[in-house]
């Protein structure tokens, strides 16, 4: 799907309140053309630009990223420390468009493994926009589905081993409260960019009921026309939460 230079194409149906978006690619956009992966992570510094703008134009509501994972610390240093640059960068180049356009940030994940100036500056960005009512935009850094599982099971142990919560009273929703984002819904539909069709530990419990959409693009060529046709095949789509097909539509119709 290479949709480069059309306009969007607008969902015919009902727009989904969370995305969540695998951005996959950066590396082979920048091999394909001859040029350095730091070229990569810029151009999609720019898609994440346009994907945020598109949203906020399109009514989704939450808007989750994945931007660097738990396992990415295992990448050749110098990339490591171009990433960390490039997002120390972003937040302060990005504020007051966010604030402009009504973007809450918030950073999901690990934050301890960073330097002390970039926890700062996720922290006053937070801040900076936290009056944002359009969109809320979670960035997952230093982030894995099973360190949020198990982070949300040392919560409810520790509030067992205090007398505070009782072990029979632990079900799927205490431990979802406990989970990085409780307060702002699952995913509605997850994409992932650049042609793999697997979660990478990428919001495991989360994402047990999204829909899945995958497409080849390369996540800097991802434009406003390709999520508009991504948010048009999920308008298509049939959610049926483990029931059939007739009882979802008996339920539509009233």
């Amino acid at each position: 799907m290479d949709n480069e230079g059309e306009a969007p194409v607008p969902a015919a149906g009902p727009v989904p309140h969370h995305v969540a978006i695998i951005m996959d690619g950066n590396g082979r956009w920048a091999q394909r053309r001859g040029l350095p992966r730091p070229a990569g992570h810029q151009a999609g510094a720019e898609a994440v630009r346009r994907i945020v703008e598109e949203s906020v134009r399109a009514g989704v509501r939450v808007l989750t990223l994945f931007a660097f994972s738990s396992e990415n610390w295992r990448r050749p240093r110098h990339e490591v420390t171009l990433l960390m640059d490039l997002f120390f960068r972003a937040l302060k180049r990005e504020l007051p468009r966010l604030k402009a356009n009504g973007v809450r940030l918030r950073i999901i994940g690990d934050r301890t493994a960073f330097g002390d100036r970039l926890q700062q500056r996720m922290a006053d960005t937070e801040a900076a926009t936290a009056g944002g009512d359009r969109l809320v935009l979670q960035v997952a850094a230093n982030y894995g589905g099973r360190w949020d599982i198990a982070q949300a099971a040392r919560s409810l142990a520790r509030a067992v081993a205090a007398g505070e919560l009782e072990a029979d009273a632990i079900d799927e929703g205490r431990l979802a409260a406990e989970l990085s984002f409780p307060d702002v819904g699952d995913p509605d539909l997850l994409i992932r960019t650049g042609g793999e069709q697997r979660l990478s530990n990428f919001l495991l419990w989360q994402c047990a009921y999204a829909e899945l959409y995958f497409t080849d693009t390369l996540w800097p060529d991802f434009d406003a026309a390709a999520y508009g046709q991504v948010l048009q095949a999920f308008a298509g789509r049939q959610r049926r939460f483990g029931l059939t097909a007739e009882q979802v539509e008996a339920s539509s119709r009233g």
